[in-house]
């Protein structure tokens, strides 16, 4: 995927995590316990990577990331400036699913969920984006990277890009699982090392 190791946190829990709602591109705050998890992160990325008072960070644009990444840089002794926002690490877009829970959309949707049950990697929620067309934009993201990197972003995301660093098939991609919000995983040339 890109010959530069990346620093992968997901931001901490929020509030929509414990309700089981699919956020997307919504926002919800981040709960006590998701703040204690950008601190562990924090202290993780400080005893794991000497160098990481000189690498990029690098952000999604979306709040809880956001949240997450100052709670990082103030534990580390780095500033609340002097990181990259990137549109191209939002969450995947879920459209008219997000706010809901999974027990809602399953309900509501009960046919396009069933879909997706078996093609999650090409199925697109409705007005919302694919595992695919995701993929695509994190691809991009990824081409353009020039040195190692701090990433937070999110579930999605963060399952896209462990499984294009291992080169897993697309559609166990989809499958695969978000990582959790307290670990840091160093994605490197094909490899995965939870910190």
């Amino acid at each position: 995927m890109t010959p530069h190791t990346i620093y992968f946190v997901r931001h901490g829990e929020t509030v929509w995590n414990t309700e089981r709602r699919l956020q997307g591109s919504i926002d919800s705050p981040l709960t006590e316990r998701g703040r204690a998890q950008a601190l562990a992160n924090a202290q993780t990325l400080i005893e794991a990577v000497p160098e990481i008072t000189v690498l990029p960070f690098v952000v999604s644009p979306l709040g809880r990331a956001r949240a997450t990444l100052r709670i990082i840089r103030e534990r580390i002794g780095l500033p609340d400036y002097g990181y990259q926002i990137d549109e191209r690490l939002a969450e995947v877009r879920f459209g008219d699913w997000e706010g809901l829970t999974f027990k809602e959309i399953e309900t509501r949707f009960s046919e396009q969920w069933a879909v997706r049950q078996t093609a999650k990697w090409a199925h697109m929620p409705p007005n919302g984006e694919s595992f695919a067309q995701a993929s695509e934009r994190l691809k991009d993201w990824a081409r353009d990277l020039r040195s190692d990197v701090v990433v937070v972003a999110h579930g999605a995301v963060g399952r896209i890009l462990r499984g294009l660093n291992l080169g897993m098939p697309e559609e166990q991609i989809a499958f695969s699982g978000d990582p959790l919000h307290d670990r840091v995983y160093r994605l490197s040339r094909g490899t995965e090392v939870e910190l």
